[in-house]
């Protein structure tokens, strides 16, 4: 199964972009490619499970396949990063206070698996090209999409707060339905 960091690395890159704490730039090589990389322990140690858990997720899926079809394919999977801005409730009746989703990024994952040294070396080149692809595509939207980004209202250290979310798949059209 190759992920060789990739999606680690894509955090980073979003995070890089959209962390707001005071950053010395920092870089780790993914693949070919050297990708920003956030030097936070309390969010490299959130990227590394998350990171840990799709892998699970897609092993998992990939045993289940394998077990059910006799057949072996590569996994798919997301990963979802939020960011929140902080705001106060306005009813007289309730304290504290809400957190307003103002950006989402999905990142969405394939695992790729392939049989023969002649495969890895194409998959290796694809997932180069792609994770290039990507980090471009980031940085490009980081850059020209700020104006949606809430005033930093509060002295702390991250005035915004977010979360990092492993996606289950959705196999059929009826997994997507939600009741209310």
């Amino acid at each position: 199964m190759l992920l060789d960091g990739g999606p680690a690395g894509i955090l980073h890159t979003i995070f890089f972009h959209r962390f707001f704490p005071a950053l010395s730039p920092h870089t780790r090589d993914v693949l070919d490619l050297t990708l920003p990389y956030v030097d936070d322990n309390e969010l490299e140690t959130m990227i590394e499970q998350r990171a840990a858990a799709l892998e699970r997720q897609l092993d998992a899926e990939r045993s289940s396949d394998t077990a059910g079809s006799g057949t072996s394919g590569g996994g798919r999977g997301q990963v979802a990063v939020q960011f929140f801005e902080k705001r106060r409730r306005k009813a007289w009746l309730s304290r504290g206070d809400d957190e307003v989703c103002w950006e989402c990024w999905t990142v969405k994952v394939t695992v790729a698996e392939p049989r023969t040294e002649s495969e890895r070396a194409k998959v290796r080149r694809a997932m180069e090209q792609t994770l290039l692809a990507t980090a471009m595509k980031i940085v490009s939207f980081a850059n020209n999409h700020k104006d949606h980004i809430p005033p930093i209202t509060t002295q702390a250290a991250n005035p915004f707060p977010y979360k990092i979310n492993i996606e289950q798949r959705e196999t059929s059209w009826a997994s997507r339905m939600r009741i209310y």
